[in-house]
C-alpha cells in the first residue's frame, strides 16, 4: 500500500520529522518521548507561535519539529497557517501524525488533509491503554491498509511503542515512502450522487492545475481540494487566470446544485464518509 517517491536517502543524511495532530491528543508528551532533553524552544518566522524542536534520540541526524496543534489545514488561525506553512514550504523529509486513539474518527479528518500532501507518513495511534481499559480496540493491520500508511499502536504517556515508531518513521523518511493513494472520493454511479460530484469536481480541478501546482511546488490533489474550499492563500499560489478561475468557480456552483450541499460541507461530507467506512470496518468502540 505504500508508493516510492524515488531513491533511498543516503545513510546519515540529515532528515526532518514534522511531528502533526490535534490538540489535545499526547504530542507533548509524544515529542518529549522522542527528543528527550535533546530539545530548544523558538519562535516561528513572523509569529509569537512556539517552534519546539529536538533531536531524536539514537538518530543524530533527525530532527523533529513539533507544530501547533490544528484540526484541519485551512488557514483560520495563527497555528493553522503555520503548520500549513511549514508542512508546504519547510518540505520535512517526513510527518508523524499523532492521533487520540479514544477519538479517532475526528483525529482522522487531519489525517487525510496530510495523506494529500504526498509526504512520507507514519501514524502513531495514542492512547491505547485508555482504548483496551474501556473495551475498544483498533485492527491495526486492516487500518494500515485502508490508509496506505504505517500505524503504530502507543502510549505517549507510559513510553508503550516509541521505539516501534521510531524504526517505522525512519523507514519511511529514509526510503521516501509515502501514502498508497490519496483518493478518498468514490467516483458515484449516478448524477447527483453527493460523493460522486466531488469527485468529479475535484478530479477536473487536478488535471487542469497539474503544471501550475508542480510550477507553485504545491502537490495537485491538495491544492484541488483548497480550491473547491475557496482557499485563497492557495489560489494565489496556483497564479490561474482568470478564466480558467471562472470556470472553477462554475463547476463547484453546479456540484453545490447538484448535491445539495455547499463547497466545504462537500468536502466534509466526503472525507467523513471515507472516515466511517474505514472505522466501521477497523475499530471497536469503547464501552
Amino acid at each position: 500500500y505504500i508508493r516510492n517517491l524515488g531513491k533511498p536517502l543516503p545513510k546519515g543524511a540529515p532528515i526532518t520529522f514534522a511531528l502533526a495532530g490535534n490538540q489535545n491528543c499526547g504530542k507533548t508528551t509524544l515529542f518529549n518521548q522522542l527528543t528527550g532533553a535533546n530539545q530548544h524552544v523558538g519562535n516561528f518566522p513572523g509569529v509569537t507561535v512556539d517552534k519546539k524542536e529536538g533531536q531524536l534520540r539514537r538518530h543524530p541526524e533527525a530532527t523533529v519539529v513539533d507544530l501547533p496543534g490544528v484540526y484541519s489545514l485551512s488557514p483560520y488561525s495563527n497555528e493553522e497557517v503555520v503548520t500549513r506553512d511549514f508542512l508546504i514550504k519547510e518540505k520535512p523529509t517526513a510527518i508523524i501524525n499523532i492521533v487520540d486513539a479514544t477519538n479517532i474518527e475526528r483525529n482522522l479528518y487531519l489525517t487525510l488533509q496530510l495523506m494529500e500532501l504526498n509526504i512520507p507518513m507514519v501514524l502513531a495511534l495514542n492512547m491505547m491503554d485508555e482504548l483496551s481499559a474501556n473495551g475498544g480496540s483498533v485492527r491495526i493491520n486492516e487500518l494500515e491498509a485502508a490508509l496506505g500508511i504505517p500505524v503504530v499502536p502507543i502510549s505517549a504517556v507510559k513510553n508503550q511503542g516509541i521505539d516501534e515508531l521510531v524504526d517505522h518513521a525512519m523507514h519511511v523518511a529514509m526510503n521516501r515512502e509515502v501514502p498508497g493513494y490519496i483518493d478518498f472520493c468514490p467516483a458515484g454511479e449516478k448524477s447527483g450522487d453527493p460523493l460522486g460530484e466531488v469527485h468529479r469536481c475535484v478530479h477536473a480541478f487536478m488535471h487542469l492545475i497539474d503544471p501550475y501546482a508542480k510550477a507553485a511546488g504545491l502537490p495537485v490533489r491538495f491544492a484541488a481540494t483548497k480550491i473547491v474550499e475557496n482557499d485563497t492563500d492557495i489560489i494565489e499560489r496556483l497564479a490561474l487566470s482568470e478564466n480558467e478561475l471562472e470556470m472553477m468557480e462554475h463547476s463547484i456552483a453546479e456540484m453545490e446544485k447538484d448535491c445539495g450541499l455547499d463547497r466545504n460541507a462537500a468536502l466534509a461530507d466526503m472525507r467523513y464518509t471515507f472516515i466511517e467506512k474505514v472505522c466501521n470496518k477497523t475499530v471497536k468502540k469503547c464501552h
